[in-house]
């Protein structure tokens, strides 16, 4: 099943599921919501026309839209990086006279002492995802979605406005087997270190690094049959798995509580471990619907040899995968 593979990094992102008013949070991978989102900025599509289908005016059958088409783009995310939670507020409404502060329900204004209002909003910080889409119901849809990345209509975002996409973005426009490659796109993160022997004693040396390195996947359907077929089965302790750092991992993302521990390497990514409100139905200015919809994860162990680290170091190891043939560029 062709398709694209995309980078989502950059100083911040924002991926929000159940924001209201003035407390706006984030989950900690992209949605459906916001992905689809973004491409339709790329597409150019306007608030107005962010609807995923229309219905007769004689109450027949809907028929789909620009937008429509979207919402048949299946995503599976790597979590290269958690990233950090980080928490901001904002401030609206005061300093400003009686007739310019903010509108209340019922028609008025904010009276003295009461003009500003702190919103609370939550950012991932320095969080990479490598991002796998493809579109089985709708033949030739990736290939217009890479095209329209390539060269957006409009500026894109990685779930909020404030929050533009790193240089790395567009990795791979044609993929035959997009998903499956990404057991072997360099991680955006640092080797681990050595780890000591079973029996080590004070005083005593580290052995060799880790072999391996628990990665996080999520994806909108279940995972094909072959996509664990390749990870090993039986490898030594390695980091641990992937979360935003200084906080629980998010709700989205944890089992429920009947379900029994399996190891990374083993877990099924058959059984959905949450549901996400994030199915867009209307993404317009002020009217803005979202389906509720099973979200599949797992985690496995990919070779350590595939941590590219950061800056000119993934760079290079980035250009080799995408260039084999050309020899990587020397740091002095």
């Amino acid at each position: 099943m062709s398709g694209f593979l995309m980078q989502l990094g950059g100083p911040l992102q924002s991926w929000g599921e159940h924001s209201a008013f003035t407390d706006r949070d984030t989950v900690s991978h992209p949605t459906r919501s916001g992905l689809i989102g973004m491409i339709a900025s790329a597409f150019g599509i306007p608030r107005d026309q962010a609807v995923a289908d229309v219905t007769d005016v004689d109450g027949g059958s809907a028929s789909p839209t620009a937008f429509g088409r979207l919402t048949h783009l299946r995503f599976t995310v790597r979590c290269d990086r958690p990233g950090t939670r980080l928490r901001d507020f904002h401030t609206v409404g005061g300093g400003y006279p009686a007739h310019r502060t903010v509108p209340t329900a019922k028609g008025g204004r904010r009276g003295a002492g009461m003009t500003t209002i702190v919103s609370h909003r939550g950012y991932l910080s320095d969080a990479v995802f490598t991002v796998a889409v493809t579109a089985p119901d709708d033949p030739g849809l990736a290939a217009e979605c890479a095209e329209a990345l390539a060269a957006p209509r409009w500026p894109l975002h990685l779930g909020r406005r404030s929050c533009p996409p790193g240089a790395l973005f567009l990795l791979r426009a044609d993929v035959p087997d997009p998903v499956g490659e990404l057991r072997t796109v360099p991680l955006a993160r640092p080797r681990p270190g050595p780890v000591r022997p079973v029996d080590d004693e004070p005083g005593g040396t580290p052995d060799s690094s880790a072999a391996t390195v628990t990665v996080r996947f999520t994806a909108d359907t279940p995972f094909p049959d072959d996509f664990l077929a390749g990870f090993p089965a039986d490898s030594p302790p390695d980091s641990p798995p992937d979360s935003p750092r200084d906080v629980p991992r998010d709700a989205s993302l944890v089992a429920p509580r009947d379900a029994s521990p399996v190891a990374p390497s083993s877990t099924s990514g058959r059984s959905s471990v949450s549901t996400l409100n994030d199915e867009p139905v209307r993404l317009k200015s002020r009217d803005r619907v979202y389906r509720s919809r099973p979200v599949y994860a797992t985690s496995c162990r990919l070779p350590a040899d595939l941590c590219a680290g950061h800056g000119l170091a993934y760079i290079d190891a980035l250009d080799a995968y995408l260039h084999p043939s050309q020899p990587e560029r020397s740091v002095p």
